[in-house]
């Protein structure tokens, strides 16, 4: 039987170690950071563990809403979703993630780009939510 990848990786204490670097990062960059302004950092991070702990083969069962769901009222371009993945691959480098699994890991986390990456400005602009407020945050000149 292969081996999973959230076997591979170390299972839930190295997820749960890349979340909180990963965060870290997320939560003080001027730009992604914004997003995130008002929500529990922890509460996050938990989400998104047993997320990809269900993604990448393990055990846990991931409880939070759809990705679409979650991400439908944010104006999330290209350049931040990369920003995203590049924050991420810099956690894993930090703890050690094997190049390869660390490959792997980036590879299911930018499955779900086409899900929360929007075409454009007008286009998000134009789709409406009775129940939600459209988050577009523009990008810092310093960044």
């Amino acid at each position: 039987m292969k081996q999973s990848l959230f076997d591979a990786v170390g299972g839930l204490p190295i997820l749960k170690k890349a979340h909180k670097i990963f965060y870290d990062k997320v939560y003080a960059h001027p730009w992604i950071g914004q997003f995130f302004i008002g929500h529990n950092q922890g509460a996050i991070e938990n989400r998104q563990t047993s997320f990809m702990a269900e993604k990448m083969g393990g055990s846990i069962e991931y409880f939070g809403r759809e990705m679409e769901v979650t991400h439908e009222a944010m104006y999330i371009t290209e350049e931040l979703f990369s920003l995203r993945q590049s924050l991420l691959e810099e956690s894993l480098r930090e703890i050690g993630v094997d190049v390869k699994l660390r490959e792997r890991w980036l590879q299911i986390d930018g499955a779900f780009k086409k899900k929360i990456v929007k075409g454009s400005l007008e286009e998000f602009m134009n789709t409406r939510w009775p129940y939600k407020k459209h988050i577009v945050i523009s990008k810092p000149q310093d960044v």
